[in-house]
């Protein structure tokens, strides 16, 4: 009898069969993981959000926090702060208003001069960009909605 070389079609099939046990075991985790870390990057976003509110209100006193989340920012490269474009945060941030899987909304409440705002950050896509969703106001307080379509000042803070 001739010896075999090489693998036979059933040792083939039960490597492929573990590669693909492993591989339901850890996608999910991955994903999991990558929304956890998209969901910190939104609240470090508020975070910088909420220090330019404060410091454009301080800034220009008499138009109080910023209109819009654009006005925080500016065209890169930023280099004259002006009330239209403060140079307080990024531009991806301040132009696009979406960042690691976020879409991110900061609006200040007339009259002038604006003493509340909002700021909010959703998930583009519930489920697998973020599961929650988080928002702030003057007061500095970041909250989360846990069905990640809206969030209200009446949600848990975190």
């Amino acid at each position: 009898m001739k010896k075999q070389k090489g693998f036979s079609l059933i040792e083939l099939l039960i490597v492929v069969a573990i590669i693909l046990i492993i591989a339901a075991i850890a996608i999910p985790n991955l994903l999991r993981s990558r929304m956890a870390a998209n969901e910190s990057s939104a609240v470090g976003s508020l975070r910088t959000i909420n220090t330019a509110e404060v410091t454009f209100a301080t800034t220009y006193p008499a138009q109080g926090f910023a209109p819009t989340i654009a006005a925080l920012g500016g065209p890169a490269p930023c280099t004259v702060a002006i009330v239209t474009a403060a140079c307080l945060i990024d531009d991806v941030l301040s132009t696009q208003a979406k960042k690691s899987g976020y879409s991110f909304t900061a609006v200040g409440v007339a009259p002038l001069p604006m003493v509340t705002y909002t700021s909010t950050a959703l998930p583009s896509i519930i489920g697998q960009s973020g599961q929650r969703a988080f928002c702030s106001d003057q007061s500095g307080v970041i909250r989360y909605n846990a069905g990640g379509a809206a969030c209200a000042p009446a949600d848990p803070a975190l």
